[in-house]
């Protein structure tokens, strides 16, 4: 039995969001959350641009059409952008993964999702819960 989490801002990192959007499974589960306002995906212009960067990647097939319409249904009707006012160093072993931390600081993030274990080394980051898929799932009670 889950936290009966409603609403919980949180942040996806770039291969949760893919994956939650292009594979379905558990991880689709997400999709299915933010799409029912349960939580609030945070992105910044810098998440969203690797964002948009991976999903160009030759392996996921995806036409540019398939791409906007993917940015436009899926994506940006739903998720809360926010603007990165205090840059995050040094946290993570991997200093690509800061900016996560920094728009889960930013935006008040109860949660940062992620499969890196860069990140979830970490278990914490201010006031943010470090947790996997499955983790997430389970406090949301959607396991």
């Amino acid at each position: 039995m889950g936290e009966n989490i409603t609403r919980v801002r949180v942040v996806l990192d770039t291969n949760v969001l893919v994956s939650a959007l292009l594979f379905g499974g558990k991880v689709g589960m997400l999709r299915d959350l933010w799409k029912s306002g349960r939580i609030i995906p945070l992105i910044s212009k810098e998440t969203f641009a690797e964002f948009r960067k991976v999903l160009s990647y030759p392996k996921f097939k995806l036409s540019q059409r398939e791409i906007r319409a993917i940015l436009n249904d899926e994506i940006l009707p739903f998720v809360e952008a926010l603007e990165i006012t205090e840059q995050v160093t040094g946290i993570c072993r991997d200093q690509h993964d800061d900016i996560f931390l920094a728009v889960a600081a930013r935006g008040g993030a109860g949660h940062l999702v992620t499969g890196d274990q860069d990140l979830l080394v970490l278990i914490n980051y201010a006031e943010t819960r470090i947790v996997t898929v499955a983790e997430f799932l389970s406090l949301v009670g959607d396991n």
